[in-house]
């Protein structure tokens, strides 16, 4: 749980040996280029473009395939791309056309096969097309035009109107036919559709080159990245200046390579007052967390990772939403089947593991309510021994879903201030705590009797004691009334300690309108197999399988959204307020094998 220190360093070399450093540096991984020259004054060097996959989808798509080549003598990835992705856009210039052509040719159709004569045997006046509705032929009549209807269908008249400018009170706008007659239109389509089965054709040559290709996309992209990293760098001749961030723990390594190839190489700590990018690292197993996280925002590089936290919490947060045993079960099967799928790629063995700690937590605590595809286990049974908590109890599930929040939002603000311990920021976050628990003492000590009397003022006094904190360190520079005014200003947050509390109650709403659900399917299904005997089972068993099946995707896409919400929302609010940048590295691609 942890954000990678980084260094910036700068490199200075010979511009005659920029791809060669380029390239070697790109197989380190390690940097985040940073760019130097204005974008003006960037060089573009040739290369291939950045778009294989495009090409690769391209030929992949087609319908007819050729055997797949295996000697590689003969094989030019470049050409290849650029072979493809030019077809392409022929094929979709001349499919437009084609369209364009066949929609033009069916609005002529009922007008007849004409040609335009030149406007002087007309003199000077021209044609215009209407279709008009017939009841709106009236209106045509008292224009005063001369106008003929060509063709009639059940709908419309096709009118033609002979005018030298456009016809003024028409009922309905004009139609738009071109120049081109039906024959001329008809030729062109038909030459079209060959050149379109020519190209066709074509591409189902290149197909043959597939497997190869595939092999080369990833050496197509790493050249691409190259060719565009020669725009960032600072060309003053006879040398050029290439600058990245690069984690602290690699810089021996890029050290030796800068000895051993005789170039310059700088390395500085960053400054305080700049924004290097984000790198997050965290244990493999755990990196899901890290999947969460940058899927709504990045850290900024000087707070810390909140990845493992959300990895933890938003697995508990599925659970109690989901809150069925059946369901998370059912969920682990689903798991099990995509398992060996899941674990083709670096993201997918991290989200494989994510979802096993899922159907882990959704079924401890499913056994905890004692829910069964909504179905409470009978007394005496082992499985009622385990059930520790009951959904119908409003008042304890009530509890638990604000404990259970206001645990997770002092843990937010514990570790912000655990991060800043060196500075008297942290006094801040550190009085939230005491706010946070001051109020559930408080709420807890409502009930009344001598003890919640005693939990009742404790709790009055740790919120005093931690507003006072705020009130005094909100603002840390300026006159004394400039640091009250800005720490009154940061008390105006009490509202948020509250709202952001009972945000949690969707934790219990959520998870009791899953369990509600799936006991109304079964007595519903009940109902029906004792109101109609005998063919009452198959109707019974259609409500169960469609009715959980409804209830198992609608739990499983309220347990995602609001759990990932109220990691998002209430707990970055307390915690990661401020959004850094993902680092991106400098690096060679994986292989991957095209799939027919």
């Amino acid at each position: 749980m942890s954000i990678v220190p980084l260094a910036r360093i700068t490199f200075y070399a010979h511009v005659d040996d920029k791809e060669t450093v380029l390239t070697d540096l790109q197989g380190f991984g390690c940097l985040h280029l940073i760019p130097l020259a204005p974008e003006e004054e960037g060089i573009a060097k040739a290369g291939p473009s950045s778009h294989s996959r495009e090409a690769l989808r391209f030929l992949a798509g087609c319908r007819y395939r050729r055997r797949q080549v295996k000697d590689p003598s003969g094989f030019h990835a470049s050409a290849i791309e650029r072979q493809a992705l030019d077809l392409r856009d022929r094929i979709h210039a001349l499919g437009e056309e084609r369209d364009f052509l066949q929609g033009r040719i069916s609005n002529l159709r009922p007008w007849g096969d004409f040609e335009f004569p030149p406007r002087e045997e007309l003199a000077g006046l021209r044609l215009w097309f209407y279709v008009v509705p017939h009841h709106e032929m009236n209106g045509v009549e008292e224009t005063g035009l001369i106008w003929e209807a060509v063709f009639h269908d059940n709908r419309f008249s096709y009118v033609a109107v002979i005018s030298e400018n456009e016809p003024q009170g028409m009922p309905v706008s004009r139609v738009r036919t071109g120049d081109k007659s039906i024959a001329e239109l008809e030729a062109r389509l038909e030459a079209v559709e060959i050149e379109l089965e020519d190209l066709q054709a074509e591409r189902s040559g290149l197909t043959r080159w597939c497997d190869l290709f595939a092999g080369s996309i990833h050496r197509l992209e790493d050249r691409a990245e190259v060719s565009e990293a020669f725009r960032l760098t600072l060309d003053k001749r006879p040398v050029f200046a290439l600058q990245a961030w690069a984690p602290v723990e690699s810089l021996p390594g890029l050290e030796q390579y800068a000895a051993e190839k005789g170039l310059g190489m700088d390395a500085v700590q960053p400054d305080p007052g700049e924004s290097p990018p984000t790198l997050m690292r965290n244990p493999p197993a755990l990196a899901g967390g890290q999947d969460l996280v940058s899927f709504y925002t990045t850290p900024r590089y000087w707070r810390w990772d909140p990845s493992i936290i959300v990895f933890f919490s938003f697995a508990l947060f599925f659970a109690m939403i989901f809150a069925d045993a059946g369901y998370s079960a059912l969920l682990g099967v689903i798991a099990a089947a995509l398992w060996k799928r899941m674990g083709r790629s670096d993201a997918g063995r991290r989200f494989r593991i994510l979802m096993g700690v899922l159907v882990g937590m959704g079924v401890g605590y499913g056994v905890m309510v004692g829910s069964y595809f909504g179905i409470s286990p009978p007394e005496g049974s082992i499985l009622r021994q385990l059930k520790c908590l009951d959904m119908m109890n409003f008042d304890q599930m009530m509890k638990l879903s604000i404990l259970t929040g206001v645990s997770h939002l002092v843990l937010a603000n514990a570790v912000t201030a655990w991060h800043g311990r060196r500075s008297p920021a942290a006094v801040v976050p550190a009085a939230w705590i005491l706010i946070f628990t001051g109020g559930v003492a408080l709420w807890l000590g409502t009930s009344g009797g001598g003890d919640a009397v005693l939990l009742r003022n404790a709790g009055i006094a740790v919120m005093g004691a931690g507003a006072m904190g705020v009130l005094l360190f909100n603002r840390l520079e300026g006159p004394l009334w400039r640091r009250l005014l800005g720490g009154l200003l940061g008390l105006a947050r009490l509202s948020n300690v509250f709202g952001d509390s009972l945000s949690y109650l969707r934790l219990f709403a959520l998870g009791l309108a899953s369990a509600s659900l799936a006991a109304t399917f079964n007595d519903l299904a009940g109902q029906v197999r004792t109101a109609v005997p005998g063919i009452g089972l198959l109707f019974a068993l259609v409500i169960l399988l469609l009715g959980h099946s409804l209830n198992f995707v609608l739990a499983l896409a309220s347990g995602v959204i609001h759990g990932l919400r109220l990691n998002f929302i209430e707990f970055f609010n307390w915690s990661i307020s401020e959004e850094g940048r993902p680092f991106k590295a400098f690096a060679r691609k994986e292989t991957r094998s095209w799939k027919t």
